[in-house]
């Protein structure tokens, strides 16, 4: 519990549903009647799978869909939960932002399932948030985000922006002697809050506003001839030049082949990516990207017994040529911390589940422990990789465990604000004035 404990110090020092569910079942009464009773839930336990199976995202999502069904079906050959098989309920918002909270409703309200595990993309979760704080529910999400958020009722798996965008950051200005920036992004609410975050950043760090280049294009993105000009030219004078990319998806392919097409390479130009990832690679020609960099909490080449464990289940179920991948390793430890969790407590009760959250320690996929703190947010890691030919990662930096920063330290209306859910039951707390400013997430 040393880790625990730490860091839950660490993350309390920084900044200063009475609906029953038909699960409920004190810890108290559950051990009493452990003996007595095959179960102390209504069977079977329904775990919602909220991931998009068509659509544009359909292709990063489907894997998270595989990765829940993988898991529930190892635990309930490990006896289930509270003496009752588990049933991934699965839906598809398509690639829908507004069908997220259609199907948030649903799974909430039809199949009455005890916790969801879903979406990708900032929209689709903000889109999912209000339905879950109505109702009540709660949601387990496994990818890296903007930050400036903390919801009761979600817990963010994946990493903020200072356990990912920070890090990958120093080590341009430390590790490759990065003097001038291009941030480049895809026109959505991630890249343009990350990259408000970066510049704020940069700028403390002693970079001049006019090294700072920032870019956005719309979905898609295809012509990058003169955006990959503009990056050329910040570096005429001779200073070295990198790009930090918060471009989302297939527009990736287009970028590296146009920097490629002008004579660039990773030496010249270094790019790290924040979301290009084993399961992207998978489907690209991958020889404009060699050398370049991505940072992540995870990468499948990690050094560890259990993740040798965990790939090779992998691709005992799915076959040798799936990939792992980050956002798998989220909702891994998300969700055995919710089984941990819903154990301890002895129910499947939101409220009871969240209480039994706060400082569940479980062993992440790098050889180090995740541990979930107050803020909603795990302590995690940061793995900066080497873009390889076979489109792995060669680890050339792995932090020790950061723990997540629900609002950044870098934007001063952020710089007050705390979330702190187990001791100050709010999670946007100003240390300032040492009030809560709101407890529903309509930022």
């Amino acid at each position: 519990m040393g880790a625990m404990n730490a860091l839950l110090k660490h993350s309390a020092h920084r900044k200063r549903g009475i609906t029953m569910s038909r699960k409920l079942l004190g810890a108290t009464t559950a051990m009493v009647l452990l003996g007595t009773l095959p179960a102390l839930a209504d069977c079977p336990v329904k775990v919602g799978v909220l991931h998009s199976l068509s659509g544009t995202m359909a292709i990063s999502e489907t894997t998270l869909k595989d990765t829940m069904e993988m898991l529930v079906d190892q635990q309930n050959a490990k006896g289930g939960l509270l003496g009752c098989d588990i049933e991934a309920v699965v839906v598809d918002p398509a690639s829908d932002w507004p069908l997220f909270a259609e199907k948030a409703r649903e799974l909430l309200t039809v199949q009455e399932v005890d916790v969801i595990f879903g979406s990708w993309t900032s929209v689709s979760r903000k889109s999912a948030l209000p339905v879950l704080e109505e109702l009540n529910g709660l949601m387990f999400y496994p990818v890296q985000y903007e930050g400036e958020e903390s919801s009761k009722n979600v817990f963010y798996t994946g990493s903020a922006p200072n356990q990912q965008a920070i890090p990958a950051t120093d080590y341009f200005l430390e590790e490759l002697g990065v003097e001038k920036f291009a941030l480049l992004g895809t026109d959505y609410v991630y890249p343009r809050t990350t990259n408000n975050i970066l510049a704020a950043y940069l700028q403390d760090k002693g970079i001049a506003a006019e090294d700072i280049f920032v870019n956005y294009t719309p979905f898609g993105h295809s012509d990058w001839s003169k955006i990959v000009a503009d990056v050329v030219a910040l570096g005429a004078d001779g200073k070295k030049v990198g790009v930090i990319s918060t471009i989302n998806g297939d527009a990736n392919v287009g970028f590296y082949k146009e920097l490629a097409a002008a004579g660039i390479s990773a030496d010249d130009i270094p790019v790290v990516a924040f979301s290009v990832g084993e399961e992207e690679l998978a489907g690209l020609d991958t020889s404009n990207l060699v050398g370049h960099l991505a940072a992540w909490n995870y990468f499948q080449s990690a050094e560890s017994e259990m993740n040798d464990e965990w790939v090779a289940a992998w691709k005992a179920r799915m076959g040798e040529e799936r990939v792992t991948n980050d956002p798998m390793e989220a909702h891994f430890i998300g969700f055995n911390m919710w089984v941990n969790a819903a154990t301890a407590a002895g129910t499947t009760d939101v409220d009871a589940v969240r209480e039994a959250m706060y400082g569940q320690e479980f062993p992440n996929l790098t050889g180090g422990t995740a541990v979930m703190l107050p803020n909603h947010h795990l302590a995690k890691p940061v793995l900066i990789g080497e873009i390889q030919a076979d489109g792995q990662f060669d680890i050339i930096s792995q932090t020790e465990e950061v723990p997540g920063d629900a609002w950044t330290d870098f934007l001063p209306e952020s710089a007050v604000l705390t979330s702190d859910w187990k001791e100050l039951g709010c999670g946007m707390y100003n240390t300032a004035t040492s009030s809560c400013v709101q407890i529903k997430s309509n930022y």
